[in-house]
């Protein structure tokens, strides 16, 4: 299944750190596989980022890919990032994706 994690640049950077995502309570997992279902849960998980962010930097959204709900998310199963090119203005505008490889460059 496909988890949808609101993040933070500054969570983003302790997580790649660790080399783990925690699974938080806000985690949000796509109701189906289809492109609508895993669009609607990137943008719940968007509005959630916007939250932890204070409405103030770049909303981030890390996707994973897992077997189960809860526990511990290694690195090797995040699929993607997503976040704002810029400072977040509205809640509207679609998030940049980033590649696995990509994500060192959000910073």
């Amino acid at each position: 299944m496909r988890v949808y994690v609101p993040a933070s640049l500054d969570l983003l950077a302790d997580w790649l750190a660790a080399a783990t995502v925690p699974w938080p309570p806000d985690a949000i997992v796509a109701d189906d596989d289809d492109e609508e279902s895993e669009y609607s849960a990137l943008m719940a998980a968007a509005d959630e980022s916007a939250e932890l962010i204070g409405r103030a930097g770049r909303r981030v959204v890390v996707v994973a890919e897992v077997a189960t709900e809860g526990g511990p998310i290694p690195m090797r199963q995040v699929v993607a990032a997503h976040a704002d090119v810029t400072d977040f203005t509205d809640p509207d505008d679609d998030l940049a994706w980033f590649a696995t490889q990509e994500i060192p460059d959000l910073f």
